[in-house]
């Protein structure tokens, strides 16, 4: 009986800030929050709101999916997070077309979003 309860005291939950998963996400939605710092003003009702929202909704997305019991739950936000994630991808894109910021910066952050979309 000794054994079990050790064995279970040993047991750690893991949250959704455990998954890999999350941590890359996270890291994602950093970096998109700082490329829409610099957007011009006048984006500021559009684009950028656009791109916070779908940035929050990336990691949200994630979070609520681990919460849930059923499995097929937690795919359905992953599936959910993954839209978002695209969105954020054509976002990029959007900026690359306006040349609101350099290329190279905007190619390394898609880079690092089909990153997020391999884990």
């Amino acid at each position: 009986m000794a054994k079990v309860i050790k064995q279970m005291e040993t047991i750690e939950y893991k949250t959704f800030e455990n998954l890999e998963l999350y941590k890359v996400a996270r890291q994602f939605r950093k970096s998109v929050y700082n490329l829409a710092k610099e957007l011009p003003e006048y984006e500021k009702y559009n684009l950028v709101r656009q791109i916070r929202r779908a940035a929050v909704s990336l990691t949200n997305c994630i979070a609520e999916g681990h919460g849930r019991y059923h499995y097929q739950e937690n795919i359905r936000f992953l599936r959910q997070s993954r839209g978002s994630l695209e969105e954020l991808i054509d976002d990029i894109n959007v900026c690359i077309d306006e040349n609101y910021v350099e290329l190279d910066r905007l190619t390394k952050l898609k880079e690092e979003g089909y990153l997020v979309l391999k884990n």
